[in-house]
């Protein structure tokens, strides 16, 4: 029953302790999924949060398209939504900015604006961070310099800036003054997560550094093939923790060869035998 897993994983992402739930997340499968799939993504993640954490569904395509999904997001209890900038080889970055504000501005739920492209400037976040209707901006580019102006040129009580490139880039985005970060790994190892983002709350960069640097493989295996792979060493490693979630869906890399799979899982081990992580019991599938 696919409902019942994907709520099986969101339940237990909720139950770790984190401490809001992106369902299909933009850098997940959201855009290899018809509306119709998308909104069975976000409805199974409320039914599974059970109301532990707030869940921001994820929504994009045309302009039209983003805002009829965050009004059903909101129909069915989600507490806000995210989009990406749309996916367009021809769009301008100020256009983008544009179609992240008139999205704001027709959607009941607060808007988390993902930043993952060049080309924007320090004005485009500010006018991101200043409006009202947006709570956070996920900036996924290692422009820290771009980051840092623009958290500066920022009023302080607009826009939440979070790291959204994960574990591995958090400590260089806290110290640019970024607060939390966007995971992958909490679907997997939520403890992992959890303690990473305990220590840099506690200004504690050489503990956080330590985790990190254990976490290293897992982020880097997921950026091989252009960061193709970011889904899928996620799924496979919830799968082999017992819950199978099936294969990515094209254009993401459907599977890991079986190298990288071994390597994964050995990694994965090693996080079992260190009491880090925990599997799914009897719903372990036969490989």
């Amino acid at each position: 029953d696919e409902p019942l897993r994907e709520a099986l994983v969101y339940s237990g992402v909720a139950g770790a302790g984190i401490a809001n739930i992106g369902a299909a997340g933009n850098t997940g499968e959201v855009y290899a999924l018809t509306p119709q799939e998308n909104h069975r993504v976000d409805e199974a993640a409320v039914s599974g949060v059970e109301n532990k954490a707030p869940v921001t569904a994820a929504i994009g395509m045309s302009l039209r398209e983003a805002i009829g999904m965050a009004k059903d997001a909101a129909r069915i209890g989600a507490s806000a939504v995210m989009s990406h900038q749309p996916v367009d080889p021809f769009a301008a970055p100020s256009a983008q900015i544009d179609y992240f504000c008139n999205l704001a501005d027709a959607s009941p739920l607060p808007l988390v604006a993902y930043v993952r492209a060049d080309g924007f400037n320090v004005d485009d976040m500010v006018r991101l961070a200043g409006h009202g209707n947006i709570a956070g901006i996920k900036f996924a580019t290692p422009d820290l310099m771009l980051l840092s102006r623009a958290i500066a040129a920022s009023d302080p009580a607009g826009a939440l800036f979070v790291c959204g490139l994960a574990e591995s880039w958090a400590l260089s985005f806290t110290a640019a003054g970024a607060r939390g970060f966007t995971s992958g790994l909490v679907n997997v190892a939520p403890q992992l997560s959890l303690a990473v983002h305990d220590a840099l709350s506690k200004g504690d960069f050489a503990a956080a550094r330590a985790i990190i640097n254990r976490l290293e493989p897992f982020e880097r295996m997921r950026t091989k093939f252009r960061n193709g792979a970011n889904v899928t060493v996620v799924k496979e490693a919830v799968t082999h923790s017992g819950l199978d979630v099936g294969p990515v869906r094209v254009p993401g890399l459907p599977l890991l060869d079986q190298t990288d799979r071994e390597e994964l899982f050995r990694l994965l081990q090693g996080w079992e035998a260190a009491g880090d992580i925990h599997g799914h019991g009897d719903l372990r599938p036969s490989r």
